[in-house]
């Protein structure tokens, strides 16, 4: 969407209960919420048997189904989104998986170009764990790695959706990998 101040005022409209805003939604974020599902799927295994098509439709189904929220802007839809597809991979993967939880997992390794290849279903599964973990120790921090990790969101669009500074979310980022390397090795 060329205009992002289109989409505000249409998420807006829909928070109001305007049916027809709603669904004009679709068609006007598709494209990038393809791109999301696009990104994360990149991360999981090469025959991972979810496209992007699917995980978007699981994702907007989601997301339809969130009538009480109230759309602030683009950047929290996208972010909102982005985590509900991670949900969706990780219904997906403990779906499929075949193993006593945690047999035969390999430590995931967290670069700073934030691109993991290959994540197989235990290595999802893992990394879900370690997001709950977090979730109870301090649920800021979880919510920046998921926006971060999952959404791609730069640091200023995180401090955004948290509103915090970016300062803040530099500082708890670096941090926050520090930890993920550490519980990831063990």
């Amino acid at each position: 969407m060329n205009h992002p101040e289109e989409l505000t005022a249409l998420l807006r409209q829909a928070t109001d209960g305007n049916r027809e805003a709603r669904e004009r939604l679709m068609p006007l974020v598709y494209d990038q919420l393809r791109g999301v599902a696009h990104r994360q799927l990149r991360q999981e295994r090469p025959e991972h048997t979810l496209s992007p098509t699917a995980l978007v439709h699981e994702a907007w189904l989601k997301l339809d189904q969130l009538d009480r929220l109230s759309w602030q802007n683009r950047t929290q839809y996208f972010a909102i989104a982005a985590n509900l597809m991670r949900r969706v991979l990780v219904d997906h993967a403990v779906a499929r998986k075949t193993q006593k939880r945690g047999g035969g997992v390999t430590p995931i390794p967290l670069d700073e170009a934030l691109h993991i290849p290959d994540l197989t279903l235990h290595q999802v599964l893992v990394l879900d764990d370690l997001l709950e973990i977090l979730q109870g120790l301090e649920p800021r921090h979880a919510r920046i790695v998921e926006l971060r990790f999952f959404a791609g969101l730069t640091i200023e669009e995180t401090a955004g959706v948290l509103k915090v500074s970016p300062a803040t979310i530099k500082r708890d980022w670096a941090l926050l990998r520090a930890w993920l390397r550490r519980e990831l090795g063990s």
